[in-house]
């Protein structure tokens, strides 16, 4: 279900706290909508990049916080939003978290049921790999949310959710005990759905599992009403060439090839636009048009989506290997050459961060990659709290650094000194979680 009702804010001061908040894709959304936010991010780079865009942080484990620290968390959040690590549970990953997803329903049972925190973890630990897990920790944040005398044991107001499409079916067993059972005293009204990144004006194709919901009393939730066509992979090619030779020439012509869909073009009172382009996105930041990319991967769990790409379509979903993305520069009918690869403000333009966002530290391709892209966050969060949709433009805009005087007091705040980590903050050497030891099996060729 979209939204087409009349916009009506349903908080009067809403304060996001971020889970696995990344380099701030979420926040900057907030930025763009006026809303304050404080997000929780483990990854020493990630906070530098949050540092230096002005974005207030704890560099901190979400489960240590949790579990030591909940009550110096400010008492006036009220919105619970993030995107646990998707690694386990996506299809580029070993899978180790879908194949545990009966398991964490059960934990979520369990969780609900009241039973001890210290019982949960042990439990835990018998899971293949602990980032499955981590998608546990919005549920134990709104669970411990009702048992903070800080917070007056109030409940969160709104709760916004976003992982891989795989992760669809634990939003949907959320939804039903947050429906059903409640937290606090409180029950909640929720949506879910897989939506596409591209349907909001990014310029690539991503696909993601959606949850909103408001506590009873706020008013029913509703997804953010599409503001662009979806990309068709199969349709482009039946009328663009089925491979990349083919979109080698194609790419020069310039002919009548807007993308057509059958669905309503009315949305919230508004004509949906054409799905936006690399070439539109990059415009007028050094990238000579027309080009090609080509990906082994992004396929946002669609194979029809991999291959080769043109500058007139959307990215493949851009993910830590942004930066092996091959780039093809045509220079005629017959010849092209492989130009240089995108760079991490071209990568975060397609993920729609502004163009001079302050990517620091190292793993840069990764941050951009792992964040939310921020207009679709922001179509979120408008969606669940009841504000007005956000435009392309919003993120289009100057990011103004932090000065060095404002890193300084935003890490003393989230490291705990002006210019250095300390002992708060996660160890170097746990900041990355041990890889899966689950890999999906091979078939065996038949012999014939």
């Amino acid at each position: 279900m979209t939204s087409s009702a009349h916009h009506q804010p349903i908080l009067d001061n809403p304060f996001v706290l971020d889970l696995f908040a990344g380099p701030g894709g979420l926040d900057v959304a907030g930025q763009v909508l006026d809303i304050p936010s404080l997000g929780i991010e483990w990854d020493r780079s990630a906070c530098l990049t949050r540092y230096a865009a002005g974005l207030d942080t704890l560099h901190a484990d979400v489960s240590a916080v949790r579990r030591n620290s909940f009550e110096s968390l400010p008492p006036e959040i009220n919105v619970l939003a993030g995107g646990p690590p998707c690694q386990t549970y996506s299809v580029a990953g070993h899978g180790a978290g879908r194949q545990a997803l009966d398991r964490v329903k059960g934990y979520i049972e369990r969780l609900m049921a009241g039973e001890p925190d210290e019982k949960i973890d042990e439990s835990l630990k018998t899971l293949p790999d602990p980032r499955t897990a981590l998608v546990l920790e919005p549920l134990r944040y709104a669970i411990q949310a009702t048992r903070s005398p800080n917070r007056e044991f109030r409940p969160y107001d709104v709760i916004v959710l976003e992982q891989v499409r795989e992760v669809e079916a634990l939003w949907l067993h959320y939804a039903k005990v947050l429906e059903e059972t409640g937290l606090g005293g409180f029950k909640y009204e929720v949506v879910v759905d897989v939506l596409d990144t591209e349907t909001y004006g990014v310029p690539q194709t991503r696909s993601r599992a959606v949850l909103i919901a408001r506590r009873q009393g706020l008013g029913k939730p509703s997804l953010p009403s599409p503001t662009h066509f979806s990309y068709e992979a199969k349709e482009w090619n039946r009328r663009n060439g089925k491979n990349g030779h083919d979109q080698v020439h194609q790419a020069t012509l310039y002919e009548d090839t807007e993308p057509q869909s059958d669905e309503p073009q009315a949305t919230s009172g508004k004509e949906r636009q054409a799905w936006r382009s690399m070439g539109d996105a990059l415009a007028g930041h050094g990238r000579p048009t027309p080009f090609l990319v080509r990906s082994n991967y992004g396929s946002s769990s669609n194979p029809g989506r991999r291959g080769v790409r043109s500058d007139r379509q959307p990215a493949f979903t851009v993910t830590g290997k942004i930066s092996r993305f091959v780039v093809f520069q045509h220079l005629d009918e017959d010849i092209v050459y492989e130009g240089s690869r995108f760079s991490m403000n071209e990568a975060g333009l397609l993920q729609t961060f502004p163009p001079d966002y302050p990517w620091s530290g190292t793993a840069q391709a990764q941050q951009v990659g792992n964040a939310v892209p921020p207009l679709f966050g922001a179509h979120l969060l408008s969606a669940a709290l009841g504000l007005p949709q956000p435009g392309p433009e919003a993120l289009q805009k100057p990011w103004p650094p932090a000065t060095e005087d404002q890193q300084a007091k935003l890490r003393s705040s989230g490291c705990g000194a002006a210019d250095a980590c300390t002992d708060r903050c996660p160890p170097p050497e746990d900041q990355v979680p041990p890889p899966s030891s689950v890999r999906p099996r091979k078939k065996k060729a038949s012999a014939k």
